[in-house]
């Protein structure tokens, strides 16, 4: 569910939201939510001083079971 939000979320911000993909890992101390977007959306979605992660890291953590999962913005470049 919590993928899915996100997913949604990110795709209503960038350009090309076809190319959007977000990933659950599982971590040590909590999950983790990858996002991945296409290179040239990638300042869209981090925003400026970071400000649109942190809302939607914001958003994340308000929904139910969100308070055990972090969110990553994923350079594409660096694979």
């Amino acid at each position: 569910m919590l993928t899915d939000a996100l997913e949604h979320l990110v795709r209503g911000i960038v350009d090309s939201p076809d190319d959007v993909d977000v990933r659950r890992r599982s971590g040590r101390r909590h999950d983790v939510l990858q996002v991945r977007v296409h290179p040239e959306d990638l300042g869209r979605v981090i925003g400026r001083a970071g400000r649109t992660a942190k809302a939607l890291r914001t958003v994340v953590t308000a929904l139910p079971g969100g308070e055990n999962v972090r969110v990553d913005v994923v350079d594409t470049d660096r694979r």
